[in-house]
């Protein structure tokens, strides 16, 4: 009675250990005494108990690797801080486990290498605003080698691009340098606008007043000649327009803020006869 309840009991073990549920999303790896033997697909699987064994329980699903911030120098010397992520999937379970050792920790690994030599072929500027470059020329590298080990890269992401501490301080330093040596030039060249602009304006006023100086000498000269032909000999119409321009001259001084007295002489007849030489 022990005896049949025993073989029960085992045939109910076997039975049980023979059948594999693989959820969906998942492939399981099955070593028979200790060897591969079969890739087992979601649904309901069959083994042989006792003999095969689930080894490794492989998920088919996009995996997202996380790659840690490095220090990456570039061709000119200068020091950035980069991390990326990489998407994954692994089409051959068996290769994943059985070609690599940890294929996580190789990808990462493989990525951070990849990415200071790609980045350290560039310049400062280039590896700051190529981003798009620098992922085309990562995938590129990694996808042969990841490809071996059973595992499709889908896209790998530069997260973030940044100077070190020491170099933000000294392009912080240098760009507040450049800013400075533009307004300096900026105010230089205003300042030389301003002076050209005056001495344009000196030289447009003198030109006026010479001008202005011409034409009053030009009708200065023309009144005498009219004036002259008009009162031939008469010297009293000449002096009376002469004796007009006096006694004006003579009003203007008086308005002048500097003027206190003007004194204007009794014969205006006779001053202007000598001022016209004559007796």
């Amino acid at each position: 009675m022990s005896f049949t309840v025993i073989f029960a009991v085992l045939v109910v073990i076997a039975v049980y250990s023979s059948v594999v549920l693989v959820p969906q999303g998942y492939k399981h790896i099955v070593q028979r005494l200790g060897k591969y033997h079969a890739t087992l697909r979601p649904g309901i699987n069959i083994i042989i108990p006792f003999m095969d064994k689930v080894a490794y329980k492989i998920t088919t699903k996009d995996i997202v690797l996380d790659v840690p911030s490095q220090e990456v120098i570039t061709r000119d010397n200068a020091v950035l801080l980069m991390n990326a992520v990489a998407y994954i999937n692994i089409t051959t379970p068996e290769k994943a486990v059985y070609g690599i050792e940890d294929y996580t920790w190789a990808i990462q690994n493989l990525v951070q290498t990849s990415l200071r030599s790609i980045v350290g072929e560039m310049n400062l500027d280039d590896a700051l605003s190529s981003r798009d470059h620098i992922k085309a020329h990562l995938k590129n590298a990694i996808s042969d080698d990841i490809a071996d080990w059973g595992i499709t890269l889908k896209t790998v992401e530069i997260q973030d691009i940044k100077p070190s501490i020491t170099m933000q301080s000294a392009m912080e330093a240098q760009a507040a340098t450049e800013r400075q040596r533009r307004a300096t030039v900026t105010r230089a060249d205003g300042e030389k606008q301003a002076a050209i602009l005056e001495a344009e304006g000196r030289l447009e006023a003198s030109r006026r007043d010479a001008e202005a100086q011409v034409v009053l000498a030009q009708a200065s000269q023309q009144a005498i000649s009219m004036v002259s032909a008009t009162v031939g000999d008469k010297e009293i119409p000449l002096a009376y327009l002469l004796g007009e321009q006096y006694v004006k001259a003579m009003q203007d001084m008086a308005k002048s803020n500097n003027a206190k007295t003007v004194v204007l002489p009794a014969d205006v007849l006779n001053t202007i006869r000598g001022v016209m030489g004559q007796k």
